[in-house]
């Protein structure tokens, strides 16, 4: 027999290759799913770490204390934080001031609070 039979052909069927795109499908699918969700974390991430640090700044920095606005921007640098500080005396120790300076962005929907505990004469 020259040419061969049907029987010694090999190859893949058409439902062998429908699976096989099938999985191939799901796992990309996993894939890029995983990936986006990751790339949204480090998104956050980035805002939550800009908003600490500037905070931070801002409650390390000396004028602050003698600013008499409870409410501001931390513009030019970062125009889409604000911020706003309550400052509560003898609580809860008598002589020690307790400053909660709460960053927030993205239209008020995300917050993050600090809290800075001093002597009630360092901030005057």
């Amino acid at each position: 027999m020259k040419g061969g039979s049907l029987l010694n052909m090999q190859g893949f069927t058409l439902l062998e290759v429908m699976i096989a795109l099938a999985i191939t499908a799901g796992v990309l699918l996993t894939v890029i799913t995983t990936l986006n969700h990751h790339l949204s974390l480090v998104g956050q991430d980035a805002e939550e770490t800009t908003a600490v640090l500037v905070g931070r700044a801002k409650l390390d920095d000396p004028d602050f204390a003698k600013v008499a606005d409870n409410k501001g921007t931390f513009a030019p640098d970062h125009p889409n934080l604000k911020w706003e500080r309550e400052v509560t005396p003898d609580n809860p120790i008598p002589g020690i001031n307790c400053t909660r300076l709460t960053v927030s962005w993205n239209d008020d929907k995300k917050k993050l609070p600090l809290v800075q505990y001093s002597l009630q004469n360092a901030q005057q």
